[in-house]
Order: C-alpha cells, then sequence, then structure tokens
C-alpha cells in the first residue's frame, strides 16, 4: 500500500487547514487509518485514526475538539480537518495504515505503512 499526503501548509494562528492521504496499491477499506505528526526536536506522536469502515474514530487529547477524521472509502483517501490551530500544532504530519484494529494505533502498535509527511506550520 502507498500513502500520498497533500494539503500541508502555512496558516496563522485559529485557521483551518484539511489533509488528505490517497491509498493505493491494495483495498483502502481493508486498513484503519491514521495520522501521526513530529514535530522539530521531538518524537512522532499519535493524532487521529478512524476504523476501515469509518464508524470508529480516536483522537490524542491536544487536538481532540478541533481536529475531525474521516474517510471515503470509494476515493481510497482519508482526511484529517484541523480547526482552531495553534503553534503546537506545528510538525510534519503522517498518514499512516493498518491491518489490525482500529484501538491499535493509539496504543502505540506501529502502523504496516506509512506515507511521506506534509508540512503544517502554524504562525502565531
Amino acid at each position: 500500500v502507498q500513502l500520498q499526503a497533500s494539503g500541508g501548509g502555512l496558516v496563522q494562528a485559529g485557521g483551518s487547514l484539511r489533509l488528505s492521504c490517497a491509498a493505493s496499491g491494495g483495498t483502502s477499506s481493508d486498513y484503519a487509518m491514521g495520522w501521526f505528526r513530529q514535530a522539530p526536536g521531538k518524537q512522532r506522536e499519535f493524532v487521529a485514526v478512524i476504523s476501515q469502515s469509518g464508524t470508529i474514530t480516536y483522537y490524542a487529547d491536544s487536538v481532540k475538539g478541533r481536529f475531525t477524521i474521516s474517510r471515503d472509502n470509494a476515493k481510497s483517501t482519508v482526511f484529517l480537518q484541523m480547526s482552531s490551530l495553534k503553534p503546537e500544532d506545528t510538525a510534519v504530519y503522517y498518514c499512516a495504515a493498518d491491518h489490525t484494529t482500529v484501538q491499535q494505533m493509539p496504543i502505540g502498535r506501529p502502523p504496516d505503512y506509512w506515507g511521506q509527511g506534509t508540512q503544517v506550520t502554524v504562525s502565531s
């Protein structure tokens, strides 16, 4: 499975961005899909995950209520709608896919596949 992330950019604090991740080379509906991020000098951290059917989602506490993950299995694409952005959201955002249950990414199981990152910069 190949994952292609897009949609990053520069935005002012309080603004919004929508990231997209297009999957190819497999059946995307077989995979839980998630987003991680890595800020300079920090470890990569979990952001959000959505189940294969799209009915179950989990979020990191730091983004809960501000970010929304969704998916369109017909288009093999997962989205991350980010609102009320803060400077501390600045990071490279990575999408990921995993064949196991949706609960695994939030507890630290490494996903099967990673996409390349897309930079999100939030200015104050």
